[in-house]
């Protein structure tokens, strides 16, 4: 029978990834489909893989043909497809377990041309992340929509995010074009030629950064690169030529920021013989971007473009450099035009040179805004201490300047004490930028159910700026820990409207208690705020919840859940993690609800049973989740003794330890290894501090912020030489970050997307 959907898969030296993918593929929940591998002339072992995979499943085939580029991979694949539906994966990217079937469905019930979803980059070293090209398209739920309703589809580049009917495609004869960078001008002209289109919010597709560069999105430095992506964006101009002007200017906008933006940055590294040429390529794709888009780009952008009008390519290569070291990150310090003269410049290559009118380096007043960060948060002595920055952006920060803090609550505001202390700032310079305000429990009480937030009021020389604390770092800033500052007020940090840092008081709140383990459950243990409380856990994935028994006694209660029953629930639609999590929440009698506090201490608990590992632990928010999950080597703390840094943790098979730093642009990396003790709670792995720093320490970026050094700890399987990066537990989160002080150099353990890191600086 024909399948409804058919999965076109072309795939290129992948061989170390693509058997992943194809797990993935399999693993669908939408069981209807046909896979079809093209092999374009893999020079490794990607078709062996390849082959083994399709021997074992009759849903996938295998083509081969010589090297010809992913486009013409493509469309030999489509060729070769039958299904009612096509979608399109590469072969070293993941695809969600539901993600398929959410689209088809979605396409069935509406009937329109193409649906899309929302996407997730991943890597070994910091875990998945948002990917934000897809973030505005797909930010909300749209059926029947059009590009000309919705010109943010127009950020929507790439294929493999969506699946198409297959008569609108063979309707409109799409093929692809031989080069790299083809899918935008398919994807945009599909867009526009669909009479409506659908988009859904769930994360259907994961693609992989990798740590090489020899990905096509990370040689975009090469020459033959840059001719490529100049070519297929001429060819989406050209779609958009008679397009409404929303769109084309949509389009036109995206291409400056993006496409332009990566031109300009080659120029870093582009050998002197291939300068000319990248002038040209450059020029020629400038020149066909509307003046009026470009009018209103970045400062910087701007500054770039007048340089490549002028064609100095010296100082092209300069703001290159400047730009992708990372020189814009913590904002340049301003300098005064002259002695006399109040107007300020951002100090940027060029400043003063006739290349670029001086007016484009002026710093406007409304650009010395406030920047705050939270740095740490913890409890002691009963007290909340909160530490961060506050400084003017592009302003330096004396002894003459003057920072004030309050707590507001409702309309009523509360001043802190405020200890300030020596700190980097953005500029890269450690200055009195930050400050430290304790907030005891007399104080505390004062806030609600509401969220309490700081105000912050700051004076530089002349210049007065206000505004709300916020800027959480990683660590305890993004998982804050809770208290208790009575017998029935719980105080929850966390990040409020607008990403503001607030505090809430929550007054008697349905919480978890403590825990135990027996042979074959979890025992749960908490208290309700009202009689008769019931306990639900949420269903991932496809929604609802489940009432979990309790034994109910008054306001307290028991809840037992088997591990074998939790494990046969699980529904993970990460194909990377492969975790499946979960909420608990208390309902009463009234219809009162709330969602379950953790208070039962300062550690996860967890039970293994067949490979897998059932956690109970802490969200970000400070409530309970279930986590299922493959068994990880997982880090719960993290201690400096001497010249020694401590890791321990639980879980991981039988594994070696090492710090890895990757290599610029690259997949080498050091390895600093860790002498490991094995425990009856688990493993410790330490290693010298001495040794994390680099020999030859010297900042070589122009990034104020940057690092020297970022160690990531991993784990090294006995059995097969795997490595993956070891995971660092919530409440590891929560008490991070560590902060060492070494000779002359500082160096800081942090989370980073799940992993654990050392920055040196």
């Amino acid at each position: 029978m024909t399948p409804r959907l058919s999965v076109v898969v072309p795939f290129y030296g992948v061989g170390e990834y693509l058997e992943d993918c194809l797990e993935s593929i399999a693993r669908q929940a939408w069981t209807d489909f046909e896979a079809i591998l093209v092999d374009d002339g893999s020079p490794d072992d990607s078709a062996v893989v390849a082959k083994d995979f399709c021997a074992k499943d009759p849903r996938f085939r295998l083509i081969q043909q010589e090297n010809a580029g992913p486009g013409p991979a493509r469309d030999r694949g489509i060729r070769e497809a039958s299904g009612e539906y096509l979608a399109f994966v590469d072969g070293d990217d993941l695809v969600s377990r539901y993600g398929f079937a959410a689209l088809v469905r979605t396409l069935d019930r509406t009937g329109s041309d193409i649906a899309g979803g929302n996407a997730r980059r991943f890597n070994n070293s910091f875990g998945v992340r948002p990917s934000w090209l897809h973030k505005q398209p797909f930010a909300r739920v749209r059926h029947a929509t059009h590009v000309t309703e919705f010109p943010d589809l127009v950020l929507d580049r790439m294929l493999w995010n969506k699946v198409y009917r297959r008569s609108f495609w063979t309707e409109n004869g799409y093929t692809f074009p031989p080069i790299r960078y083809e899918d935008y001008p398919v994807a945009l002209k599909a867009h526009l030629d669909a009479v409506t289109v659908d988009t859904i919010t769930q994360a259907v597709y994961y693609w992989r950064e990798r740590e090489s560069g020899e990905s096509i999105t990370q040689q975009k430095f090469q020459l033959g690169n840059i001719r490529d992506r100049v070519t297929s964006a001429g060819m989406v101009i050209d779609l958009v030529e008679d397009a409404p002007p929303a769109v084309r200017r949509r389009v036109h906008a995206h291409l400056a920021q993006i496409d332009v933006l990566t031109l300009m940055s080659a120029f870093g590294t582009v050998p002197v013989d291939d300068e000319q040429a990248l002038v040209d390529l450059s020029r020629e794709l400038l020149y066909r971007l509307d003046d009026g888009v470009l009018a209103v780009t970045h400062r910087y952008d701007r500054i770039q473009h007048a340089a490549l009008r002028a064609g100095d390519v010296d100082l092209l290569r300069r703001l290159a450099v400047f730009r992708n070291s990372g020189g814009l990150r913590g904002g340049a310090r301003a300098v005064p035009r002259s002695r006399r003269s109040k107007q300020l410049d951002y100090n940027y290559p060029g400043l003063g040179e006739s290349v670029v009118p001086r007016a484009l380096y002026k710093l406007r007043e409304q650009d010395l805004t406030l920047a705050t960060s939270v740095r740490e948060v913890v409890w002691a002595d009963g007290k909340l201490s909160v530490k961060g920055t506050a400084e003017i952006r592009h302003l330096e920060t004396d002894r003459t300047s003057t920072l004030q803090i309050a707590l507001a609550v409702g309309d009523t505001s509360y001043p802190l004490e405020v200890r300030r202390y020596k700190a980097l700032g953005l500029d890269g310079e450690t200055s009195l930028v930050g400050f430290e305000v304790l907030l005891d429990q007399e104080l505390l009480a004062h806030c609600t159910g509401n969220p309490a937030h700081f105000e912050v009021k700051m004076r530089s020389g002349r210049r007065d700026r206000k505004g709300m604390l916020g800027g959480q770092g990683p660590g305890s800033p993004g998982w804050p820990p809770g208290a208790w500052i009575d017998e029935t007020s719980w105080i929850q940090p966390g990040s409020g409207k607008y990403g503001w840092f607030s505090l809430r008081r929550l007054v008697d709140p349905c919480r978890l208690t403590a825990v135990e383990r027996t042979a074959d459950e979890l025992v749960l243990h908490g208290r309700a705020s009202f009689d008769e409380p019931t306990l639900f856990l949420s269903r991932p994935v496809v929604g609802g919840e489940e009432e979990i028994p309790l034994e109910v006694d008054g306001r307290d209660f028991t809840a037992r859940l088997p591990i074998h029953e939790l494990r046969a629930a699980a529904n993970h639609d990460d194909p990377f993690g492969q975790r499946t999590t979960r909420s608990f929440r208390v309902r009463g009698p009234e219809e009162q609800q709330r969602v379950l506090l953790w208070t039962a201490g300062d550690d996860a608990v967890s039970m293994v049973e067949e490979g897998r590992v059932v956690t109970l632990t802490r969200s970000t928010g400070g409530y309970v989740n279930l986590h299922e999950s493959p068994i990880r080597t997982t880090a719960t703390h993290a201690v400096a003794d001497g010249n020694q840094l401590v890791v321990r943790g639980v879980a991981g098979g039988d594994v070696s330890f090492s710090w890895r730093r990757y290599l610029a642009d690259s997949d080498d990396h050091l390895d600093v290894e860790c002498r490991r003790t094995l425990t009856a709670e688990g493993w410790a792995a330490a290693a010298d501090v001495d040794a994390l720093i680099p020999v030859t320490a010297v900042q070589v970026s122009v990034d104020p912020l940057a690092a020297l050094a970022d160690w990531i700890l991993f784990a090294t399987s006995e059995d097969d030489g795997t490595a993956h990066a070891v995971q660092c537990e919530p409440f590891l989160c929560s008490r991070l970050p560590l902060a060492i002080a070494h000779g002359n150099h500082a160096l800081a353990v942090r989370p980073h997307a799940g992993t654990l890191h050392v920055e040196v600086r």
